[in-house]
């Protein structure tokens, strides 16, 4: 498998070009079990904020991939849960940015904004991609299922005063889920919030990759379009997403070493093996199908792959 523990890719990402992931939090360790989650059901539930990986492992893991590769265009901290949860996260920021001069981008489910001392460790960011799916308590139980004692009012209001201090990029990310948060109200709902954030950008998402919870589907695409003329937004579907990437030699265990962070559907894993020039394509699918650890959901008309 992958020799790094903490660091993913570099990946395609469609707002932020060729991604160097960096994980500083166990997989599926979050404070919400967002129901359109592209990893699955959060198994590890937890509002504490720890050091849960020591900041030098991370920052030794980083400067052995410089060793290696420069091919990078964005360090992400977004890792397989919510990376506001490190105690140590500004630290990590800023001795990142001693380590680069590429861009440091944090992606955040927004939980823990309402806490100051996670808004001062987001400050040395270059870009933070907050979420804000919901218009209201109830909403925000049915989209995101957040931890126990978190309540959205107060998550908004960290998110509200976050953007009115941060000196980066905010690009704040609204996702629409069918029945859930896209109807009339709904929207207009989420247009009275937005009016109240500064932020460089805004996206409008849809759930692409399978979801956490087979029900959920995405909305209409006139819907989504709906939305984005409403909040002055770019949908995330007219993005472009590059290519995959792994250093493994190994055909099989690069795939695995990718989707065990970034789910692949079937024709971005014959995409990423093509580009690679394997010889042993059906070997490789064959180890794939056998593999226990491997869940394959069907959604949108295509096979995605993802570890359990």
């Amino acid at each position: 498998m992958n020799e790094d523990k903490y660091l993913f890719g570099p990946i395609p990402s469609r707002r932020l070009g060729l991604s160097l992931g960096i994980s500083p939090i166990p997989k599926k360790t979050c404070n919400y079990s967002c129901v359109y989650c592209q990893l699955g059901r959060t198994n590890q539930m937890t509002n504490e904020r720890q050091e849960y990986v020591p900041l030098e492992e991370l920052l030794a893991e980083f400067r052995a991939f410089l060793q290696r590769s420069q091919a990078y265009d964005v360090v992400t901290l977004v890792g397989e849960g919510e990376p506001t949860l490190a105690l140590k996260l500004g630290e990590l920021i800023t001795a990142l940015k001693v380590l680069t001069d590429k861009p440091i981008a944090v992606i955040t489910n927004s939980a823990l904004l309402s806490e100051e001392e996670v808004r001062t460790a987001l400050m040395p960011a270059d870009i933070v991609l907050p979420s804000l799916d919901a218009y209201d308590e109830e909403s925000f139980r049915k989209v995101n299922r957040p931890y126990g004692r978190i309540k959205f009012q107060e998550v908004f209001e960290g998110l509200r005063i976050f953007s009115q201090e941060y000196q980066g990029q905010l690009w704040v990310e609204v996702m629409l889920v069918n029945g859930l948060n896209d109807d009339q109200h709904a929207l207009l709902q989420l247009k009275e919030l937005i009016a109240q954030l500064k932020y460089d950008r805004l996206y409008v998402n849809t759930p692409v990759r399978a979801p956490a919870e087979s029900w959920v589907t995405p909305p209409s695409p006139e819907v989504v379009q709906k939305a984005a003329r409403l909040f002055g937004a770019m949908t995330i579907d007219a993005l472009v997403e590059g290519s995959f990437y792994s250093k493994i030699e190994d055909d099989y265990e690069a795939v695995l070493s990718i989707i065990a962070r970034h789910p692949m559907n079937q024709h971005e894993i014959e995409g990423f093996l093509s580009s690679r020039h394997c010889g042993e394509v059906e070997r490789v699918w064959s180890k794939i199908r056998q593999n226990k650890e491997v869940e394959v959901v069907s959604y949108k008309g295509y096979d995605t792959y993802r570890l359990r």
